[in-house]
């Protein structure tokens, strides 16, 4: 499995691929977790790659054409990741908007509705308004984690690692203090990407309390 995380400085990229990391190592993947375009000033644009595979991994890197799945933080880094997604890959979208420098300054334009033009090349897109569950859930900067949640549901994870999987991958890679929004993140997450399949959310495991905490 070929994962690019597609996002921006700030964003939690690299935590979210060592959550995923954490999963498939629980299941005796071989796992590679590389952030080699990642730009440490906060909202410059970040690519992270996760690769696990039951046979020796000998590179971290996803070339073009290479992804199984792009998972985007913000619509037009998701957008950029596009040439990365193999043929039949799946996209995972944020549809938060965060405006590059060349938007700010009126040099260029913000793309309109990236998830329609996503999937009028013909790509699987499942889009979730991110930035909303984590307000929500009590802190926005668990976008990451709700985008985790919402990956978690797609067939070929929900096939691999139960809710306990990633409740303990969750756990191994938060600090405590954090560790209680993120499992709420988590949940509010894969109840978004389950509602959007048809799927209920009891029956893969991650139940909504009565108050509407995860």
């Amino acid at each position: 499995m070929n994962i690019l995380i597609a996002g921006v400085g700030g964003q939690g990229a690299l935590l979210a691929a060592r959550i995923i990391g954490a999963a498939a190592a629980s299941k005796n993947f071989d796992v590679k977790v590389s952030e080699v375009h990642g730009m440490s000033q906060r909202e410059g644009s970040v690519e992270t790659y996760v690769r696990y595979a039951k046979e020796p991994i000998s590179s971290p890197i996803i070339g073009k054409g290479g992804a199984d799945v792009v998972l985007g933080f913000e619509a037009l880094e998701a957008l950029r990741g596009v040439p990365f997604l193999r043929k039949g890959g799946k996209m995972v979208m944020n549809t938060q908007r965060i405006d590059p420098m060349p938007v700010i300054t009126g040099a260029a334009a913000y793309p309109e509705d990236i998830p329609a033009r996503v999937r009028g090349l013909g790509i699987e897109v499942v889009a979730a308004d991110a930035l909303r569950a984590a307000k929500e859930v009590g802190n926005v900067k668990a976008v990451n984690v709700v985008m985790l949640g919402v990956l978690s549901g797609l067939p070929e994870f929900a096939g691999e690692f139960s809710a306990e999987d990633w409740t303990e991958a969750v756990k191994a890679c938060v600090p405590g203090r954090f560790l209680e929004i993120n499992l709420k993140a988590f949940g509010a997450g894969r109840g978004i990407g389950d509602a959007a399949r048809g799927v209920n959310c009891g029956e893969a495991g991650f139940l909504p309390e009565k108050d509407g905490k995860a």
